[in-house]
C-alpha cells in the first residue's frame, strides 16, 4: 500500500505541476503580447501626433482610433482623438458668413446664445460631455437657428464621446448604445465608436443566455474578453470574469455527463485566466479521469531469501533386502 500510495502521489504531483506550468506559460505569453501591443500603440500614437501637427487630420484620427482599439487606456490617446474630431468638425462645418444688410428692424440680441455656445465649447474641451449636451439643449431653446451647423457638430462630438464613456467607463451599455444612435442623426459614427457599440451588443447577447445556455455564453464572451476584458454591464461583472465562470459551469455539466476530457479543457480555460484554489483539486481529479495512469505491477512486499544449495552426489543405493552370503570355498576332502 505504501508503494501504491507513492505511485499515486507521483502522478498527482506530475499532473499538478503540468497544470501550474500551463498557467505560467499562458501568463508569459500574455505578457509578451502586451509588450508588443504597447510598442505598436506608442509608435502609432507618435505618428498620430505628427499628423495632427501637420494638419493631416484624417490620418491622425485613424491612428488614434487604432491606438485606442488595441489599448483603450493608452495615455493621451482619447484626448488627442477628441482634439482631432473637434478640428475635423470645425473644418467640415465652417461658420457661415453673414452679409450685412440694411434693415429697419432692430438687430436681434444674441448675447445669451453666444454665451451658451462658448460654454458648450468649453465643456467639450474639458471633456464634460453631460454639461456640454445640457448647454447645447439650452442653446437650441434659446435660439434654434443660432450657428445651427456648428451646434450640430458640437452635438456630434458630445454625444459620441458620452456614448463611448458610458460603455467603457460606466458599464451603462444600453445608455451608451442610445447615445451613439443619436450621434448618427448628426453624421456617421467612426469605426472606433461603432466597434464599442458592437462589443456592447455582444455583451448583452451573451448575458441573455446566462444560466440558460453556457455554450452560447462562452461563444459571445470568448470574442469579447481578449479585446475588452474589463467591459461590464450594470451588474459589475467584467467580460473576462463571465467567461471564466461560464467555463467552470460548462465544465461541471460535461463532468456530470462523463465527458472528462472536455470538462478538463474548460477547467484549464478558467485556470488560464486566474488561479482558483477551489477549482484546482477538481481539475486535477478530472485530469486523472481523462488520462488514467497505466497499471504498474506491484512489487512484492518482502524479498524472499535466497539459500545456497550444494549439488547432491548420487550415492550407491543401499539394498533393502539381505544379500545372500557368498559360499565359503572348501578344499577337497575338507572336514
Amino acid at each position: 500500500m505504501w508503494v501504491l500510495g507513492g505511485i499515486v502521489l507521483v502522478i498527482l504531483t506530475t499532473v499538478v505541476g503540468g497544470l501550474l506550468g500551463y498557467g505560467t506559460a499562458v501568463q508569459a505569453r500574455k505578457a509578451k503580447q502586451a509588450s508588443q501591443v504597447a510598442l505598436i500603440a506608442t509608435t502609432q500614437y507618435q505618428l498620430g501626433v505628427e499628423d495632427l501637427n501637420a494638419g493631416r487630420l484624417e490620418n491622425a484620427q485613424r491612428r488614434f482610433e487604432y491606438v485606442i482599439s488595441i489599448d483603450p487606456k493608452f495615455p493621451g490617446a482619447q484626448e488627442k482623438l477628441t482634439e482631432v474630431m473637434m478640428a475635423v468638425a470645425m473644418v467640415k462645418t465652417p461658420t457661415p458668413e453673414i452679409t450685412p444688410t440694411i434693415s429697419m428692424t432692430p438687430t436681434p440680441d444674441n448675447r445669451g446664445a453666444e454665451e451658451l455656445y462658448a460654454q458648450a465649447v468649453q465643456f467639450i474641451q474639458n471633456k464634460e460631455w453631460e454639461n456640454a449636451i445640457n448647454t447645447l439643449d439650452a442653446l437650441r431653446k434659446e435660439d434654434i437657428s443660432y450657428r445651427a451647423v456648428d451646434v450640430d457638430g458640437l452635438y456630434y462630438i458630445a454625444l459620441r464621446f458620452r456614448g463611448v464613456d458610458k460603455i467603457i467607463a460606466q458599464g451603462n451599455l444600453e445608455g451608451g448604445m442610445y447615445d451613439l444612435a443619436l450621434t448618427e442623426n448628426f453624421g456617421p459614427i467612426d469605426k472606433e465608436a461603432d466597434s464599442y457599440r458592437n462589443w456592447a451588443r455582444f455583451y448583452m447577447s451573451g448575458a441573455s443566455f446566462w444560466e440558460i445556455d453556457w455554450v452560447k455564453v462562452l461563444e459571445y464572451f470568448g470574442q469579447i474578453y481578449p479585446s475588452l476584458p474589463n467591459l461590464r454591464d450594470g451588474s459589475g461583472w467584467t467580460a473576462v470574469e463571465r467567461f471564466r465562470i461560464a467555463s467552470i459551469r460548462y465544465g461541471d455539466q460535461l463532468l456530470a455527463k462523463g465527458e472528462y476530457c472536455m470538462a478538463r479543457d474548460q477547467y484549464l480555460n478558467a485556470l488560464s485566466i486566474s488561479q482558483d484554489n477551489n477549482l484546482g483539486p477538481t481539475a486535477t481529479a478530472v485530469q486523472l479521469l481523462c488520462s488514467p495512469p497505466t497499471s504498474t505491477p506491484q512489487p512484492p512486499t518482502k524479498t524472499p531469501e535466497v539459500m545456497e544449495t550444494t549439488p547432491v552426489t548420487p550415492e550407491t543405493p543401499v539394498p533393502t533386502e539381505e544379500t545372500p552370503e557368498a559360499p565359503t570355498p572348501t578344499t577337497e576332502g575338507g572336514v
